[in-house]
């Protein structure tokens, strides 16, 4: 290739200041008439052209291929029906045919699959990332074009007006075919908290054109497992209510039934997570009388905020009647009744704290307060030496639902209290301090109330084995009994004391169905790229879980068991949304990143999102239903692409490998030439 340039002796701009006073010059002599213009003309021309310096350049050129990118889209949502086929035979027509083309560079990019994802899995199908990445080595005006086979739903794909990263246009080739149907949930609006004990609005949708207005059924699935069946429209808009059951994260699964022929059943489901916010709980504290256990029991609970504490101590019972008139004493009648038959079930929890029959409250009460626990409250008793005498609340219909059964002794002796081998399984007891050795480094206690055990779990034991803290489940609610009244003395740090805060509080929490502090429980969450995996129980249990992904895909899992009755596994996951995991007797449904992928909410093949960005590169959009359209090389500013054919830019680009530059006008000549012409103007003018 030759071409000329020009090498300047001296600046552009003292060439141009010289040749503009050449011009006045010659514009002077002009108006002068003067002779032997021309010449002059032609010697200041010379001059100028020779500061100019022009070279004759030689350059020896290599042609460079042009680069085309088959993007091939691995998404989740590649892999329904016949798009894998569709997908791998194209790819091979392709690599033939552009193969076989001269000056052409074929670069195969596989792009939006999950595996490939450096964080995990991803939300959405994002495949110009990728196609940035891997041809960022490659200028524009080397592209010829990039061909992609994706089935069209890709979530990164830029505006029609924004530059893509790549040069050349773009061909789109659909995998799958028109009209495909595909029933999915669509979560239309759904609140991200609620009261504990209240219902909240779902708003969802199932969408199916081929159905719309015929009724099915819609599937609701608790965290917990309990199923639920609910009618709608196919198309319209349905409210439903969800309970909270729990504080912290309650999970909804909504799913609807295949449709025939449907394209994958993937989307069926849409998930809720709404976090359970607790109201205040109330908590009923009656004292028997005054003791050093009572402000233990008060001050744990007052510093619970989300406890609203109702505390009564009985100072003035019935035999203590005298003629004192009632304007003098300070203190208040016990409302039996409105504590007792007319706010019961407000109550989370009810605390007898050293309570003793005094005849304050009727038979008909104790008969209330069973039938409160029966139909899910909770009773904490706190015995003392009342417990096992004669007046005992075991000796009242309340009696039906203690587990332990005084045996009308009383242990004056001192005691070291110590975990059971249940208690070091049990999520009350189990994370204590010092609960993970033989012989905690509690303080002593010195009094324990002697019982026979016909129920329940013993936690904690005193005096030659025997419990010290005994907790059960009866009916819906829960009972739990402390055997000694002694507690207060790790309060006051008696030889170091003990965790009497934490036991408490969390005594206090199991009894009011905390679900951090189920005894029997399966549980599992997204950790990182992982499905951690947690089964507490009371006794070892080595059977494996089932893990079933949303896919579908069902692998079996062994725990590995630790301290406090824990079991745990660790399972990688690759995808996206709500994992289902049982153990045969319990079933738990986890959350993995978002809960409603875009890259199942939609499955049916389209050319809506990438065609205006092929329209503006020049390209096209072809179903590979169809049939293949012809690759076909055109140059650039050309049409690219028709109705069976696409087209690829041949740009023509090349590479310098060496260069060679020759002056064109020595200098010794143009001097020459230039004093030749100035002679020959002086010659002129002295005619």
């Amino acid at each position: 290739m030759t071409s000329i340039a020009f090498a300047p002796l001296f600046d552009w701009i003292v060439i141009a200041v010289l040749a503009a006073l050449a011009a006045l010059l010659l514009g002077f002599g002009a108006l002068r008439r003067a002779r032997g213009l021309a010449w002059r003309f032609a010697s200041l021309a010379i001059l100028l052209l020779a500061l100019a310096n022009p070279v004759l350049i030689e350059e020896e050129r290599r042609a460079v291929a042009d680069v085309v990118a088959v993007v091939v889209d691995e998404s989740p949502s590649q892999a329904v029906g016949r798009r894998p086929a569709q997908t791998q035979a194209a790819l091979a027509e392709l690599r033939a045919r552009l193969g076989a083309m001269e000056n052409l560079e074929l670069r195969v990019i596989a792009a939006g699959a999950p595996a490939a994802t450096a964080g995990g899995p991803v939300d959405g199908t994002h495949l110009f990332e990728t196609i940035g990445r891997a041809l960022s080595d490659v200028p524009r005006k080397r592209m010829a074009g990039v061909v992609m086979l994706t089935d069209g739903q890709v979530h990164d794909t830029p505006k029609a007006d924004d530059p893509p990263p790549f040069g050349g246009p773009l061909h789109v080739l659909v995998t799958g075919a028109r009209g495909e149907r595909d029933r999915r949930i669509v979560l239309e609006q759904a609140t991200s908290y609620g009261l504990v004990g209240k219902t909240v609005e779902v708003r969802i949708r199932v969408d199916d054109p081929a159905a719309a207005g015929t009724r099915v059924n819609l599937t609701l699935t608790r965290a917990s497992g309990t199923v639920e069946t609910i009618p709608v429209t196919v198309g319209e808009t349905a409210t439903i209510n969800v309970h909270i059951d729990h504080a912290g994260a309650n999970i909804f699964q909504f799913e609807v039934a295949a449709a025939p022929n449907e394209l994958t059943v993937v989307n069926n489901r849409a998930v809720v997570t709404v976090n359970g916010v607790r109201e205040r709980l109330r908590v009923l504290l009656v004292s028997g009388e005054p003791h050093p256990g009572e402000r233990v029991w008060r001050n744990i609970l007052k510093a619970d905020p989300s406890v609203d504490l109702v505390h009564f101590t009985i100072l003035r019972p019935p035999e203590k009647q005298d003629a004192t008139p009632v304007r003098e004493l300070s203190l208040i009648a016990f409302p039996i009744r409105e504590l007792f038959e007319v706010k019961l079930n407000e109550f989370d929890l009810i605390i007898f704290d050293r309570y003793r029959r005094r005849g304050v409250l009727p038979t008909t009460y104790y008969d209330n307060i069973a039938r409160y626990v029966d139909r899910g409250g909770a009773v904490l008793e706190s015995s003392g030496p009342e417990f096992a005498s004669p007046v005992s609340l075991f000796r009242t219909p309340l009696g039906e639902v203690l587990p332990a059964a005084p045996t009308g002794s009383v242990i004056e002796q001192p005691l070291k209290p110590g975990l059971t081998d249940q208690g070091r399984r049990h999520p009350i007891t189990a994370d204590l301090p010092g609960a993970d050795t033989t012989n905690p480094p509690w303080g002593r206690w010195f009094r324990q109330i002697e019982v026979n055990v016909r129920r329940g779990v013993p936690l904690m034991q005193g005096s030659e084995a025997r419990p010290l803290l005994v907790v059960d489940r009866v009916g819906e609610g829960r009972v739990a009994q402390v055997l000694s009244d002694h507690l207060w003395l790790w309060a006051r740090g008696f030889e170091g004391g003990g965790p009497h805060s934490e036991i408490l509080r969390r005594l206090a929490h199991w009894l009011m169905k905390e679900p951090d502090l189920e005894e029997s429980d399966l549980r599992a969450q997204g950790e990182g790229n992982g499905l951690a995996i947690v089964r507490r129980s009371l006794e070892p249990d080595a059977s494996p879980v089932e893990v079933t992904a949303p896919s579908g895909e069902v692998q079996q899992v062994r725990l590995e068991e630790g301290f406090g009755g824990r079991a745990r596994a660790s399972v990688p996951v690759k995808e996206m949304g709500i994992y289902k995991v049982s153990d045969g007797a319990r079933s738990r449904l986890a959350a993995v990143g978002n809960l409603n992928p875009r890259e199942y909410a939609n499955m049916r093949a389209t050319a809506d999102v990438l065609g205006p960005l092929a329209t503006a590169t020049g390209g096209t959009v072809h179903w590979l239903a169809d049939g293949l359209p012809e690759p076909r090389r055109v140059r650039e500013g050309r049409r690219a692409g028709g109705r069976d054919w696409i087209g690829l830019l041949a740009n023509n680009d090349y590479r310098v490998d060496s260069v060679r530059e020759v002056t064109l006008l020595p200098g010794l000549a143009l001097l020459l030439i230039g004093l030749g012409t100035l002679v020959f103007a002086w010659r002129q003018e002295g005619r």
